[in-house]
């Protein structure tokens, strides 16, 4: 059985030093940290973890909260899950989903937060453990989230450059700050562009956005975008405007937000702007464990570029093709 002692003789480092590269990661340099783990891979090392936890009054279990209702039509969490396991999985750590009523059943070494609303914050602060949150927050909690902000500003910019005129923005409508920054987005880009601000808030239902433009068709002319706060929104647009007659892209272009699933089964296929979803889990899942080796001290936030995704919703350009 391959022992601590040989893997430090391969790797030509201390058994000291495989141990704080086992232990505690952070205190070790990036290339220690490589040049250990390469040697325990070709000599098939598995760090013992239970032994792990003891030495270090482990639990090596991360307990994961969703706080809102979730749709099983959408893979959206699964690709969240999906990030956050694999990267805990990489540091022997297991992860454990809970309700908010369950948080106190088994212990953990921290919490990963999804999901939350303003009036959950007050129960937040009771738990004891490092907290990390997807998705941002005014409340100082370390978080990871997609750049809202800048993420539909790109998306004003896109329709703006294909030569829309009317520019509308179709918000969801929760006091959250993920909401608030998707909307100084839209505001700051079309100050930018000294164009005339159109924005609506709406229940983030589909059929909520389709009603919004049944009622008010007579007031949207050819050559305008909607550019709206979710994909779930985005699909609405789109059922009513060919319901009601309307052109896509040529008179009315649509862009979504968020690329997870719902605009791959839109018709013509949705432009929006993607999230990195299990990439932005295992980056949660990374600062939860920076935060419990620093001892639940600060260790800022992580901020996703999204990518904009072309679709059949908007315009081409010249040498522009639709994916």
């Amino acid at each position: 059985m391959t022992t601590l002692n040989d893997v430090a003789k391969k790797a030509n480092v201390s058994k000291m030093t495989v141990s704080r590269v086992i232990n505690h990661p952070e205190q070790v340099t990036e290339e220690l940290r490589a040049l250990v783990h390469a040697a325990m891979k070709e000599l098939n090392y598995k760090p013992n973890v239970m032994a792990k936890a003891l030495a270090n009054n482990r639990t090596q279990i991360i307990k994961l909260l969703i706080l809102e209702e979730m749709d099983y039509v959408e893979p959206y969490y699964m690709q969240l899950l999906v990030g956050i396991a694999n990267e805990l999985d990489k540091h022997a750590y297991g992860l454990q989903l809970v309700t908010k009523r369950n948080t106190q059943i088994g212990d953990s070494d921290g919490y990963i937060v999804c999901g939350m609303r303003e009036a959950d914050y007050e129960w937040l602060n009771t738990l004891e453990k490092p907290i990390v949150l997807f998705g941002e927050n005014t409340h100082g909690y370390n978080f990871v989230d997609s750049d809202n902000q800048k993420s539909i500003e790109r998306a004003v910019d896109y329709a703006i450059s294909l030569d829309y005129e009317r520019i509308i923005f179709v918000g969801v409508d929760v006091n959250e700050p993920f909401a608030i920054s998707r909307e100084k987005g839209y505001l700051s880009a079309m100050e930018r562009h000294n164009k005339y601000v159109s924005m609506f808030r709406l229940e983030n239902r589909s059929k909520y956005s389709a009603a919004f433009v049944r009622e008010n068709w007579e007031t949207f002319v050819p050559n305008t975008a909607f550019i709206c706060a979710s994909d779930r929104l985005a699909l609405g647009i789109i059922r009513e405007v060919k319901e009601q007659g309307g052109s896509i892209p040529e008179d009315f272009g649509v862009i979504g937000h968020d690329g997870v699933f719902l605009d791959r089964i839109a018709y013509p296929y949705l432009t929006t702007l993607k999230q990195s979803v299990d990439k932005m889990g295992a980056a949660t899942a990374q600062l939860v464990l920076q935060k419990i080796n620093a001892s639940g001290s600060d260790q800022g936030n992580i901020l996703f570029d999204t990518e904009l995704k072309l679709g059949g919703t908007t315009r081409l350009k010249k040498n522009q093709i639709h994916t």
